[in-house]
């Protein structure tokens, strides 16, 4: 039975959604400094962990006071060996991850394939729970497909199991990111399980997480894409109000985790190709924000602004940089940033 407790680590906090790439040190940094309260590693396979792998995954800054592991497998005793090394490394909490879509993983019987067995589920949650104190919470998703849904029994087995809290991302495996997420289904989630339920699926705006709380018992909330976005969303949701930097503003913001990625991966020679390869990755997201308004959210209902073609964006030259998806010019833009020739430098 879950810990009251540990249950509450996991009521009423908007948090940062474990993602794989996006979810990297200096980016989590950074959204903690716009006001993200919890942060979670990228996902940690835990055979690898276990074979001394995967390390660096643990590692975490001293100000993410309450940073937690997200593992994933498919051998209970192995993730239960896995969660005792990420305790030993300072989790302050564990996340199962059975909502992984990826093929590799979802063919070696881990992540969303667990979604097909959910005594298995349990099993692996059981291990775990006695494997640690620390509070536990399990990803999953709406089922496998649209014709296997079953998230009210993954998530429930999962409670039986010991599990703290449950995430439930709106869409099956089959989905993957695509279409809107069925908050509908979140909520039978929410009403079935005795422990606090985390929305995950299309957060996006101030106004998004006013609707998921008025239509909704859920009280705790992931954000992913959005965080990927504008890491400022949560500054966003915590006033309830859209910031909307403008194109100086966010060349800071860019210019700020640019610092956070070399102090991490270092500045040397070595140091900046990883910092560039995970810059231009992070500009696939940046450029897609746009300055929504409550009009457009009205009008884009009931889909998320998430899920709009954002309209092109004329007239300022830095706006229409930071907004193009165009390859070369996000090498532009990193060229630039190296240079200080922006705004603000």
């Amino acid at each position: 039975m879950a810990d009251a407790s540990r249950c509450d680590f996991f009521r009423r906090v908007v948090a940062m959604a474990p993602m794989a790439t996006g979810g990297n040190l200096p980016y989590r940094r950074l959204c903690r400094e716009f006001g993200a309260v919890r942060t979670c590693s990228e996902m940690v396979l835990a055979h690898k962990l276990v074979k001394g792998g995967d390390r660096p995954l643990l590692r975490h800054h001293e100000t993410e006071t309450d940073f937690g592991v997200q593992l994933a497998g498919k051998h209970p005793e192995v993730v239960a060996e896995a969660v005792k090394i990420a305790e030993d490394h300072g989790a302050a909490f564990i996340d199962l991850n059975f909502g992984c879509p990826i093929d590799l993983v979802v063919r070696k019987g881990a992540g969303a394939a667990l979604l097909r067995r959910p005594a298995k589920l349990g099993e692996i949650v059981a291990a775990a729970r006695a494997a640690t104190g620390l509070p536990l919470s399990v990803k999953i998703r709406l089922g496998y497909s649209a014709d296997q849904i079953n998230c009210v029994k993954t998530a429930s087995a999962a409670v039986e199991a010991g599990a703290d809290a449950v995430g439930v991302h709106g869409r099956t495996r089959n989905q993957r990111y695509r279409m809107s997420a069925d908050w509908r289904l979140i909520e039978e989630v929410a009403a079935a399980v005795p422990v606090p339920v985390l929305g995950n699926g299309d957060i996006f705006t101030c106004w998004d997480l006013a609707k998921r709380r008025t239509e909704t018992r859920v009280e705790s909330f992931l954000v992913a894409r959005g965080a990927l976005i504008k890491p400022w969303v949560f500054q966003e949701l915590g006033e309830g109000r859209p910031l909307d930097p403008d194109a100086p503003a966010r060349w800071k913001i860019m210019r700020r985790y640019f610092e956070l990625a070399c102090e991490h991966f270092g500045d040397d020679a070595k140091g900046l190709e990883r910092v560039k390869r995970f810059f231009l990755w992070h500009l696939g997201f940046w450029h897609r924000h746009y300055p929504w308004t409550r009009e457009d959210f009205l009008a884009h209902a009931p889909e998320s602004l998430l899920q709009a073609r954002n309209p092109r964006i004329e007239g300022d030259p830095e706006e229409e940089l930071l907004a193009s998806g165009d390859p070369a010019d996000h090498e532009r833009i990193w060229v630039r940033l190296l240079d200080r020739d922006h705004p603000g430098a």
